[in-house]
């Protein structure tokens, strides 16, 4: 695949016409600069987008963001959809980590009023929640209670453990999916899971301290609470093992069902294997997404209510007194029903998004009333070294890409070329020299998120927002990380 075979549609979309390359049902669209479109040619992403462009069903185009790179079955950044009556749902067009997702936090807090607390706040949240691959949380849930968390998510924990009934509101869907099959999910999931909730994960999960250094839209910035230099706080964390082991059990068990007749369809990649929603595995795998969805909505609030405590400690005050608020949270591994136009009709399509996240518009009955003159809040955190951006959606994003936008910086070294990269830099002392404090139990994570290992956050906004499918609010700029 060379570059010359794509058309340009504007300075930041880009388009592979399915006459282009045998096979594909539909065209593939891509939002990217013609550096990060070179890139996501060089790294097999782009075909991955291809391969995604010839499944059956396949509604529209085969899209990929900004922070398009190489994944599992569907590339990172990925946005695909099916006709909810007849199409497919992929496990690898979601990921093994359900409903990783992002959320924001602001507060009445002045930055310069956390100088004396910085170290400590670090300290504490890393000494006081569970971070890496722990099997441990602070939260020991028995088998009816964790239960109770598959069934009702975000719900189940302000109701029985923390937290404010209204901030239910600020999360996508409610913090909660249907679900009422729990004999689909395996005993291996449940033992995995059970422990783990309220606990924040390895990888690239973090939990952020911020300044909000910039505001470009004050009318959005106001809707959400956010004013230029007070403090925010950003939780990044998914399904954990409970996640991965569902999809790890759906994956099989759907390959072992339809193996045979995959292979008479020359599907183009193994890693998409698929069931068609109305089937028994497809109806059982969509059951038990929601269920992992809802353990990581319960997740992140309770990681949330542990911070706002620590908070409270330090600065001895209260959380309503220091101005804590849920701004949003949203998924970005996720397979969803949602109503869109498709050539002038409105149609009910599975959507999946992977590596990429909702971006609705103003108006739009599924975000909050609050919001809904502005449009709904798009969070895109960068690297632990540079910026992270409030955008909101946009109406042109639910007519060119099923309301969808980035999820983040997007990855551009793997993580053994991070490893490598990294091999004679210490990254604390570094982001120290940029009045960033770094937490963590890894030496070996840390070089593997090290910022160079990352796009430039500044790129994927551009593209974000020259294409049209968001729109800047507020820039925050890092001053406490603690990573899993």
């Amino acid at each position: 695949m060379e570059l010359n075979e794509f058309s340009k549609v504007s300075p930041h979309r880009w388009l592979l016409e399915k006459s282009k390359n045998r096979g594909m049902n539909v065209d593939a669209e891509i939002f990217a600069t013609e550096e990060i479109l070179k890139t996501a040619l060089e790294d097999e992403s782009i075909q991955q987008v291809i391969n995604v462009s010839a499944l059956p069903g396949i509604v529209s185009r085969s899209f990929a963001m900004p922070d398009i790179h190489y994944g599992y079955g569907f590339c990172i950044g990925a946005a695909a959809a099916f006709p909810a009556d007849s199409g497919i749902v992929l496990p690898g067009g979601v990921g093994y980590d359900i409903n990783c997702g992002v959320r924001l936090i602001s507060t009445n807090i002045n930055a310069g009023d956390t100088e004396k607390y910085r170290e400590s706040l670090g300290s504490s949240i890393l000494r006081d929640i569970p971070t890496g691959l722990t099997d441990k949380s602070n939260h020991q849930l028995n088998q009816k209670e964790f239960a109770r968390v598959l069934k009702n998510g975000a719900e189940e924990i302000v109701t029985n453990f923390a937290g404010n009934k209204d901030d239910l509101r600020f999360i996508e869907s409610g913090g909660k999916l249907e679900f009422d099959e729990p004999e689909i999910i395996s005993d291996r999931a449940i033992e995995r899971g059970k422990t783990q909730v309220g606990s924040l994960g390895g990888g690239n999960h973090f939990i952020e301290i911020q300044v909000i250094d910039e505001i470009y839209d004050q009318e959005a910035a106001n809707a959400f609470g956010l004013k230029k230099g007070n403090i925010s706080v950003m939780i990044h964390s998914g399904s954990r093992g409970f996640g991965h082991q569902v999809a790890t059990d759906f994956i099989e068990r759907i390959r072992k069902k339809n193996l045979e007749r995959l292979a008479k369809l020359n599907i183009k990649d193994p890693q998409l294997i698929f069931a068609e929603i109305n089937s028994k595995e497809g109806k059982h795998y969509l059951q038990a997404l929601n269920a992992a969805s809802n353990f990581a909505w319960a997740n992140r609030h309770l990681l949330m209510q542990d911070v706002i405590s620590i908070f409270e400690h330090y600065f001895k005050s209260s959380a309503a007194k220091l101005g804590f608020r849920l701004v949003y949270d949203q998924a970005h591994n996720i397979a969803k029903f949602e109503q869109h136009m498709v050539e002038g009709k409105k149609e009910l399509l599975l959507v999946h998004r992977k590596g990429a996240t909702r971006a609705f518009p103003p108006g739009h009955m599924e975000i909050p009333a609050e919001y809904r003159r502005v449009g709904q809040p798009v969070l895109i955190p960068g690297s632990m070294g540079t910026a992270s951006y409030v955008l909101k959606g946009t109406q042109k994003a639910m007519e060119v890409s099923f309301g969808t936008s980035a999820h983040g910086a997007g990855r551009r070294l793997s993580r053994h070329k991070a490893i490598k990269f990294a091999l004679n830099i210490n990254v604390r002392d570094q982001l120290k020299e940029k009045n960033i404090l770094v937490f963590t139990h890894s030496k070996k994570g840390l070089k593997e998120e090290i910022p160079e290992a990352y796009k430039e956050i500044d790129d994927v906004i551009e593209v974000t927002e020259g294409a049209g499918i968001s729109e800047k609010v507020a820039r925050m700029i890092p001053l406490v990380v603690v990573k899993g």
